[in-house]
């Protein structure tokens, strides 16, 4: 495999980058971003884990699990979070 990167010339201009301050930002098609919205937000990478987990072995219906896996990354997740609201359900 090749190492060498397939251009070694950027056609970013950063020094107009580095003089740009946050006025100079067009953020038109963003939406505004609402504090509901961060309530509702899940991070899933890069901080500690808070519970526990268990590894376990489980079976599942394969086209289930084909399923979760074609939802794409975080799959395992999903389904504990399913579990979790179902769990809280029924308590």
């Amino acid at each position: 495999m090749n190492s060498e990167p397939t251009s070694s010339n950027s056609q970013t201009d950063l020094q107009r980058l580095d003089a740009m301050t946050d006025k100079d930002i067009d953020l038109s098609d963003c939406p505004e971003v609402t504090p509901e919205m961060f309530a509702k937000a899940v991070v899933r990478r890069g901080l500690p884990v808070v519970r526990n987990k268990t590894q376990v072995t489980l079976r599942i219906d394969s086209d289930v699990l084909e399923w979760f896996k074609s939802e794409g990354r975080g799959y395992q997740t999903k389904i504990n979070q399913l579990l979790r609201a179902y769990m809280e359900a029924h308590q």
